[in-house]
Order: C-alpha cells, then structure tokens, then sequence
C-alpha cells in the first residue's frame, strides 16, 4: 500500500503549505490582537482606527513569515513586486475584515469590546484570511513555471 503523499502529492503539498500558513497566520493574529486591544484599552482608540493599525503590524509579520517559510519554494517574482502586491491583497483583506467590524459597530450597535473582537478578530479575520491564501497561492507568490529552477 502507497503511502499518501504517494499517491496525492499535489494535495500533500497543499496541506503542508496550509499547516505552515495556518502557524504563520497563527502568529500574526496574536500580534494583531494584542495591538489592537492595547490600542482600544490603553491608548483609546476608536474601534476602526485600532483595527487597522493592529492588522498593519500583524501584516508585517505575515509578510516575512510568508515569504520566507509557507511560500519558500514558489517563484521569485521580485522583492518590490511581492511587497506591493501582498500590501494590496492585505488592503482587500482588512476592508473584509472592517466591513465586518462597522456592520456590528454601525448597523447591528455592537460597540463593547467583546463584541469588536468577535466581529473584527473572528468573522472579520477569517473570512479575510481565506481570501489571503488565496490571494498569496495565486497573484502574489505564483508556482514556479515547469522546469524552472531559482537562481542561487
């Protein structure tokens, strides 16, 4: 009997390549949130303009974590280009996640903190984070055309 990543080495990759985005994204999502309530709590910010400087720094972290380990064996494309294009992916990312935060805030009145974190950090991030890995897989570290092999 083959083993799996055998039989599914496509798939196999594809789950390891989830694992190591999943810990990278993991990490991230810690610095957001600590930044984000200590933003809300110790600096009193309001809810939007905490959100989005907490996702900026977390986006740093995301970027060196991604490109360097989840996305390692993908082309090269160009520090510049991966930069901008990780940015704008990241851009799209955060409007999902504060189109979730303003709707709990604004439409549905939900301002305590609970409610900002479970609106922006957990319906907000998730549904942002699905549209990342695929954003990253696709437009920002693309697979590596046949045959090619990265230059030293």
């Amino acid at each position: 009997m083959r083993a799996f990543p055998t039989r599914h080495p496509r798939l196999a990759a594809l789950i390891a390549q989830l694992g190591k985005f999943g810990s990278v994204g993991a990490v991230a999502y810690v610095v957001q949130l600590a930044v984000t309530n200590l933003l809300w709590e110790t600096a009193g910010m309001a809810a939007l303009p905490g959100q989005v400087l907490g996702t900026l720094v977390s986006i740093a972290v995301a970027f060196v974590g991604n490109r360097f380990w989840t996305f390692a064996d993908r082309a090269r494309t160009g520090y510049g280009r991966e930069t901008l294009l990780f940015l704008a992916m990241n851009g799209v990312g955060l409007l999902i996640q504060l189109g979730c935060q303003a709707f709990s805030v604004y439409v549905l009145g939900f301002d305590d903190p609970l409610s900002r974190n479970i609106a922006g950090n957990v319906v907000g991030v998730g549904l942002g984070t699905l549209f990342r890995f695929f954003s990253y897989r696709t437009w920002v570290f693309p697979e590596r055309p046949a045959g090619v092999r990265e230059s030293a």
